[in-house]
């Protein structure tokens, strides 16, 4: 009776545990899903052969923090692209490993997952993987060889089973570092404005931003003074405020252009000066302003398209505007800058999901 009790025991002992070592830890799924909330934001353009994870963000994050990508462990992605600044850097040109100067201004990372035509300024990188690599090799930024990473992130105590639940495998190459870093980049989702809750009918604007509202979205029409607009979302619309577009929007004439912007990577004379259009949403945090941040203040910047510089590929769009620029007012500069300053998502600014994981 005994030996048949412990018998009875042990089968059920091995059922339990059995079924134990057939349950998943959902922690370790790396098909589970990393659901982003767009809001009333249209579907993302996310590529079909890297789908955003619970575990693949994670690892992402992890990369976008960690100082370990740079040649000298002591700069980090998130080192230029600062969650309190809308994921952008608050020096006309950030400085590098070796204390050099990039080229032009940092860019922000949100919303990336609305991208529809390259990265960087010039479009250089055709798929945000690739552009999460360049900073890595470049002297100017991190000045590390991806062969390096590879080897510090394998040799890590954390980096190889991190990998495993992300990507099955605890190899970690180069496409897995850089899938991962566009996971993370791809989640970071900014629509949680003020002028977003003032669409959803949940906050009014004031007397100026309500100007700036109608100025911003009005078309300029040089024979009727009174009703002109600014025309600005011709350029900044949609729900990014932005057009996917590389433009010349007239901040040099052809003598003084010294970057030759968008010309670089297409070589055709038609893209010379122009560069990608980018989004309006959090504006107020991002200063300095264009690819070079020249402009230190808002008020720089609509002075600047008040009457904007001809050259041989200003957009076409400015034309019509010269050559007394759109005659606006004090008063509606003024309700220019109140409006775009409704595009600020303070959520974003300490949604602890971007925040570091260190």
């Amino acid at each position: 009776m005994k030996n048949k009790k412990l018998f009875i025991l042990f089968c059920f002992t091995s059922i339990v545990l059995l079924i134990h070592s057939c349950k998943k830890d959902p922690k370790e799924e790396p098909d589970a899903p990393y659901i982003i909330d767009i809001g009333v934001f249209p579907p993302p353009n996310i590529a079909s052969d890297n789908l955003l994870t619970r575990e693949g963000v994670k690892l992402g994050k992890m990369l976008f923090y960690d100082k370990i990508l740079s040649r000298t462990s002591t700069q980090a992605c998130a080192s230029c692209h600062m969650q309190q600044f809308a994921f952008n850097d608050t020096s006309k040109f950030s400085t590098g490993v070796n204390d050099l100067p990039g080229n032009r201004n940092a860019m922000s990372v949100f919303n990336m997952a609305w991208n529809t035509n390259q990265f960087f300024w010039d479009g250089r990188a055709n798929l945000l993987r690739h552009q999460s690599l360049m900073p890595i090799q470049d002297n100017l930024e991190m000045d590390e060889t991806l062969a390096n990473v590879v080897s510090k992130l394998q040799a890590s105590s954390n980096y190889p089973d991190q990998f495993r639940r992300a990507f099955g495998t605890t190899q970690i190459d180069t496409l897995l570092i850089s899938k991962a870093l566009e996971q993370f980049m791809n989640s970071i989702v900014s629509n949680q404005s003020k002028y977003d809750d003032y669409l959803a009918g949940n906050t009014t604007l004031t007397t100026d931003e309500e100007r700036g509202r109608y100025l911003f979205f009005t078309e300029y029409n040089a024979g009727f003074p009174a009703t002109s607009g600014a025309d600005c979302q011709h350029c900044h619309g949609g729900a990014n405020f932005e057009n996917d577009n590389y433009m010349n929007n007239g901040i040099d004439d052809d003598i003084s252009v010294t970057d030759i912007g968008r010309q670089k990577v297409t070589s055709n004379i038609n893209d010379k000066a122009k560069f990608k259009v980018v989004s309006l949403r959090n504006v107020e945090l991002t200063a300095p302003y264009m690819h070079d941040g020249r402009f230190s203040t808002l008020e720089q910047v609509v002075d600047h398209y008040n009457l904007v510089k001809n050259s041989s590929t200003l957009d076409a769009s400015f034309l019509q505007q010269l050559p007394n620029g759109l005659l606006l007012s004090s008063a509606d500069k003024k309700a220019l800058v109140a409006f775009l300053k409704t595009l600020t998502d303070q959520k974003l600014l300490t949604n602890p999901e971007y925040k570091s994981p260190f």
